[in-house]
């Protein structure tokens, strides 16, 4: 198994996380230091992070949380702000599933299972991410019909999402966007190269899994059925 993908199993984060493990000289792999990507672990192998000893864990956890504005989802932060992992505690290491900006609110996935958190996050696994978003003032036709084509802002390119208008309230204009990249600051980024701010953003669906009457910093473990879910993705 190649060293990012064992690193995973264990619960320490997604693959691509542990490869930044690797690169950075804090991995060992019998004793000696590891950095290149194409390790193979092998039976009988020790594998060390930090100094600690890392073996792949059987039963994995799966969590919703109803990520609230005021928090960063990282496991860790160099500014001391709160992250998630100050509201979902849990006796054993889990980490975000992507991530949501500090002021963004809504779902977010927590897990110790990287090969699920991989499927998710990567573009090429298509997986359809809904948000409700109120915008300021309200959008044209031809501004809807050029985020459902794609725009591009910034010098990055963003596809073509799906929009719906929801409704209107005090001249801005509520809407529902879909998209599959995950790209940083992605929303935000589409709406401003319409020359418009977004006043509220939360996202309420990941897939097949949805956000339901959970509330604000409220979290817990996910169904056997939203499990089976992400398994078959």
């Amino acid at each position: 198994m190649r060293i990012n993908k064992y690193l995973s199993s264990c619960g320490l984060d997604s693959r691509r996380k542990c490869e930044a493990l690797v690169l950075d000289g804090r991995v060992r792999l019998n004793g000696k230091p590891v950095t290149a990507l194409a390790t193979e672990v092998k039976d009988g192998d020790v594998v060390e992070v930090d100094g600690r000893t890392v073996s792949p864990s059987h039963k994995k956890t799966y969590i919703m949380l109803n990520k609230p504005k005021g928090c960063v989802s990282t496991a860790s932060d160099d500014r001391g702000r709160r992250t998630v992992l100050d509201i979902v505690k849990v006796s054993h290491r889990v980490f975000p599933v992507g991530r949501l900006d500090y002021d963004t609110e809504g779902l977010l996935l927590l897990t110790d299972d990287g090969d699920i958190a991989n499927k998710i996050m990567h573009p090429s696994g298509g997986i359809k991410k809904l948000y409700s978003v109120r915008v300021e003032g309200e959008p044209t036709e031809a501004e809807l019909k050029r985020l459902r084509a794609g725009v591009q802002y910034g010098g990055v390119q963003y596809s073509s999402a799906g929009v719906k208008v929801v409704g209107t309230e005090n001249g801005n204009t509520r809407l529902e966007i879909t998209v599959t990249e995950g790209k940083n600051h992605e929303i935000k980024n589409m709406i401003e190269s319409l020359g418009r701010r977004v006043l509220f953003l939360k996202r309420v669906a990941i897939g097949d899994i949805r956000l339901g009457g959970l509330s604000r910093g409220e979290w817990r473990y996910l169904s056997p059925r939203e499990i089976d879910y992400l398994k078959s993705l």
